[in-house]
């Protein structure tokens, strides 16, 4: 399929027909979930899975997350343990994602990048909702934008990165949630997400399952500069949700040529969140980092952020995208 412009509908029923009409004929197109936007194609057929990778130039040893309306239909998938099945039950819809073994022909071999597993959710959003009704598909989804950019929150987000490369961006407003989802596979934490480590150490475990163990973040240093080795979820690699600036963190001053992205009682030329609400933090992070990487500054510095509950999310996003701006450095 080739674009040569993308278009822009507001939710609703004409843009939902108008996304499954596209996805049939094996196209792909940008609707919001309540984490960030996704690039949607049906997850059964190849050729619409490469124009995932192809639009947002991904490495194919990347898999894809497969959205889908219901634990029914996850189940249709992936073969579901009794603890698995306790995670879903108490998190879908919402944004967790499982890796779990996947049933063969279920989907395209491209969206599981070879592996003998399978990233699956039930997403919450009420457009992604309707556009799995409508096709009737398990839909592929990474995030709908160009590959190690920063992730969008917003139609215009989308747009920076996409467009030309993808023929439709259903515009809902902003995402909620603001990070992708949590990534579980059995008690290990792949990626940190809107499900803390503590939400899901309480659900109830099966059969005296230990705790949930969060990968370690020197486990993703295997993973720089496009090695594949331990890949086994999205979002894995430690170079991700970049700008094109470099970035410094736990940033307690301002430096010239700096857009200072401030925290609570640290102020800044943007906030993400005045009063230190990391939930706050969550929703305004990525659109916050849009905001500095299209100023006229040379670089970006954050300040810190609390490591506990959902900023360990946060401060997993800032890492990776202090990585892949090339920096990486951290302010005292």
């Amino acid at each position: 399929m080739t674009i040569t412009n993308t278009r822009t509908l507001p939710y609703g029923d004409a843009a939902i027909a108008e996304a499954a009409r596209i996805i049939a004929d094996g196209g792909c197109v940008a609707v919001p979930t309540e984490t960030v936007y996704g690039l949607a194609a049906d997850a059964t057929d190849s050729r619409a899975v490469a124009g995932i990778y192809a639009a947002k130039g991904r490495p194919s040893f990347n898999p894809l997350i497969v959205h889908v309306a219901d634990l029914a239909a996850a189940e249709a998938l992936a073969v579901f343990d009794d603890d698995a099945r306790a995670l879903a039950t108490r998190f879908w819809p919402g944004p967790l994602t499982l890796v779990l073994p996947v049933r063969d022909g279920a989907v395209a071999g491209l969206v599981t990048a070879g592996l003998a597993t399978v990233a699956v959710r039930v997403p919450a959003h009420r457009a992604m909702q309707a556009l799995l009704a409508a096709t009737g598909k398990p839909l592929a989804a990474p995030s709908a934008n160009a590959s190690n950019r920063i992730s969008p929150t917003t139609a215009a987000h989308v747009l920076a990165t996409l467009e030309g490369r993808i023929a439709l961006v259903i515009d809902d407003g902003p995402t909620t949630a603001g990070l992708e989802s949590t990534i579980v596979q059995g008690r290990e934490i792949l990626r940190a997400g809107p499900i803390t480590a503590d939400q899901i150490a309480s659900c109830s475990r099966v059969g005296g399952s230990p705790e949930p163990r969060t990968l370690p973040s020197a486990t993703l240093g295997s993973r720089l500069r496009g090695s594949t080795k331990g890949v086994v979820a999205p979002g894995q690699l430690a170079s991700h949700y970049a700008p094109t600036k470099p970035v410094r963190l736990d940033a307690t001053d301002w430096r010239e040529g700096e857009w200072l992205i401030g925290f609570g009682a640290i102020a800044g030329d943007d906030t993400l969140s005045a009063v230190g609400d990391p939930v706050e933090a969550a929703a305004n992070l990525f659109a916050a980092l849009h905001r500095a990487d299209a100023s006229d500054r040379a670089a970006i510095a954050v300040a810190p952020i609390p490591r506990d509950g959902i900023g360990e999310a946060i401060n997993d996003r800032l890492a990776r995208a202090a990585h892949g701006s090339g920096v990486g450095g951290r302010g005292l």
